[in-house]
């Protein structure tokens, strides 16, 4: 099992040697991992003038999965759009063919009361949305900015989805919800758009595959309403790329801490790249600050989507769910009565656990 690992910027190189970590030590336990290391991001541009050098890209292509920290720092934003660590997860994404983001939420009962919502309302809550990540009104054409007869500017972009866009997401919908509790809510705005009619009828379809699975339909709108009202009634939701921007944004928000949450993007063939959903966070970069759950978690995400290994994933994610309740926790979800700890001996305890 080939893993490409790239750290990246800020955070992203402290929580990744982490995982690491957890990875080598299952390694340890008898699986056969091979990781190769290289440069992405700011550091990448600083070696190479390129944030994506061909070198990282080429490991990327030949490896079985991506294990990515995060990139980015203020001292790049004055470089040319091209040139800015960001552009390398947006390459990666377009040259490995990554359509499919998958975004769990999910609550430890030690961190119930992390969360703004109340913890009965919070407390068990494990969700996934898979979002479609290369089409939609984000990549859709004509876009743009033009000038009327009237004088008046006027923006337009276009919301765009083929049938063969939404059945391959859709898919990765329900492959999803058949490893978790067989529940499969498809989100779009079917009432008022036609791209969501296509994809409501495209997705019901495709349901006719897995008779395991219970599909349902919500309308956008509601599904965010009902994400802060009754979030522990989904398992699964599969949506389009702006709605499940928007909705795994708020979903994420539910956990109490961003450094909770992991993240894959896969191709089709299972392929994909895992990162923890938070940024390069230099203000805290160097200072043994930053949480490495997340990005341990990434890893147990790989385990299962990409290498089949789900009893290996859940030994993961039970190694992290010991260390919270034997009270370990970083300064983001520190509380009083809790042991505060820093990234390196907070890996060092999911290790522990593992054994």
């Amino acid at each position: 099992m080939k893993i490409a690992v790239l750290p990246g910027d800020g955070v992203g190189t402290e929580v990744i040697a982490e995982a690491v970590k957890v990875i080598a030590a299952l390694s340890r336990g008898g699986l056969a991992f091979e990781m190769e290391q290289a440069s992405v991001g700011g550091a990448a541009y600083d070696t190479s003038g390129d944030p994506l050098p061909e070198p990282t890209l080429d490991l990327a292509r030949k490896a079985d999965a991506i294990l990515f920290g995060a990139v980015g720092g203020p001292r790049y934003d004055a470089l040319p759009r091209e040139k800015r660590p960001e552009q390398a997860i947006l390459r990666l994404r377009k040259e490995l063919n990554l359509f499919a983001n998958l975004r769990p939420a999910s609550v430890f009962s030690e961190l119930a009361d992390a969360s703004t919502l109340r913890p009965d309302v919070v407390a068990g809550l494990d969700i996934l949305i898979v979002r479609e990540l290369t089409g939609d009104i984000y990549f859709g054409q004509p876009r743009g900015i033009r000038k009327l007869e009237s004088g008046m500017r006027e923006g337009f972009d276009t919301m765009r989805y083929t049938d063969e866009e939404i059945r391959r997401i859709a898919h990765a919908g329900f492959r999803a919800a058949l490893k978790r509790n067989r529940k499969l809510c498809s989100v779009d705005k079917a009432n008022v758009l036609e791209t969501s009619q296509l994809w409501r009828e495209v997705v019901s379809t495709v349901g006719k595959e897995y008779a395991a699975v219970e599909l349902t339909h919500m309308y956008v709108d509601n599904a965010a309403m009902q994400l802060l009202k009754n979030p522990r009634q989904f398992d699964v939701i599969v949506t389009g790329n702006m709605f499940g921007d928007i909705l795994s944004d708020e979903a994420s928000m539910l956990t109490g801490s961003i450094g909770m949450l992991p993240s894959a993007s896969l191709d089709e063939r299972g392929k994909g790249l895992y990162e923890p959903i938070h940024g390069s966070a230099p203000d805290i970069a160097g200072k043994d600050l930053a949480n490495p759950l997340a990005a341990i978690l990434s890893a147990a995400m790989m385990l299962r989507y990409s290498f089949d290994q789900d009893r290996v994933a859940a030994r993961v994610e039970a190694a992290v769910k010991k260390v919270l309740a034997q009270g370990y926790r970083t300064a983001d979800i520190f509380q009083q009565g809790t042991r505060k700890v820093g990234t390196r001996e907070m890996g060092d305890a999911v290790v522990a656990a593992l054994s």
